[in-house]
């Protein structure tokens, strides 16, 4: 995993795209921090974070799309199943080269709640504790963009999904307050989704007899719930939507609401693209 993660690094700042990653990314910093901290003196560098998370609309598509789509494009991916280690291995080594790229401008930027003090009073621990999680956030949507990557074999596909998949998590806590609350579109909107993670399944196994069954199990179950107790689903989608908006739970934290049960959810979506990344690459191999 080393030998991959040192490889990928090199490639990071051996060229440009390391190096244009970490500048576009300070960049906005220093703009939004001159605006917010020194022009109208805020101190609240927290502001400053939370104000940039646009910026992954950009930086995570660009990142990601070269990971596995070039190896593909290349047709040097096999070379990747020859190798001596796991296919765990060489997506953990990829995934950590983008995280290195990522940590060295939010490393940078915690230079600046210091800067700041000398002009008044700065919350070091809120000013800290948001680019930490800004950290998170960006390290989960780079998880997802990899495993686009990993399913499609054009880098312009893949930047352009990545970018679709991108603002509708920016906009997902918007988007739910146009989702109709009646308990009946919840149903219908939750079956869909289930067929969704169904037609998934099958994409990752080629099974159709567990795609199927998965299929009829979650669609049934759904069905047979929404019988018992339709008002259990009254405005439950357009919640679930508001729930697991990725960008929400950092705006929490940007808010000054501590809530670290966000750390262990970017955690757990890291967890899960990460290993859906390694079962897409499975399955390409043994196909």
């Amino acid at each position: 995993m080393m030998a991959i993660y040192r490889r990928e690094l090199r490639s990071y700042f051996r060229g440009v795209t390391g190096w244009l990653f970490s500048a576009f990314l300070l960049l906005f910093v220093g703009i939004y921090t001159m605006v917010y901290c020194l022009a109208n003196g805020y101190p609240n560098f927290e502001y400053v974070m939370g104000n940039i998370s646009f910026i992954f609309l950009i930086c995570v598509p660009i990142l990601t799309m070269r990971v596995f789509a070039e190896e593909k494009h290349r047709k040097t991916d096999q070379l990747l199943y020859s190798l001596p280690v796991s296919l765990s291995s060489v997506v953990l080594g990829k995934y950590l080269a983008m995280v290195t790229v990522l940590a060295v401008p939010a490393l940078i930027a915690c230079v600046y709640p210091l800067v700041l003090t000398g002009f008044g009073t700065v919350s070091l621990k809120l000013a800290y504790a948001s680019i930490f999680f800004f950290f998170l956030l960006g390290a989960c949507l780079l998880a997802v963009g990899m495993f686009i990557s990993s399913v499609t074999d054009s880098q312009v596909a893949s930047a352009v999904i990545s970018l679709v998949a991108m603002l509708i998590l920016y906009f997902m806590s918007g988007l739910a307050s146009y989702v109709s609350t009646d308990a009946r579109a919840s149903v219908i909107a939750l079956m869909v989704l289930s067929l969704v993670v169904a037609l998934a399944v099958w994409l990752l196994t080629r099974s159709q007899a567990l795609s199927i069954g998965l299929g009829v199990v979650l669609v049934g179950g759904l069905f047979f719930w929404y019988g018992f107790s339709p008002d259990t689903f009254s405005g439950l989608f357009p919640k679930m939507m508001e729930q697991i908006s990725v960008f929400d739970r950092f705006y929490t934290i940007v808010d000054g609401m501590f809530d670290w049960t966000a750390a262990v959810y970017y955690l757990s979506i890291i967890g899960v693209f990460v290993f859906l990344t390694v079962q897409s690459l499975e399955k390409r191999r043994w196909s």
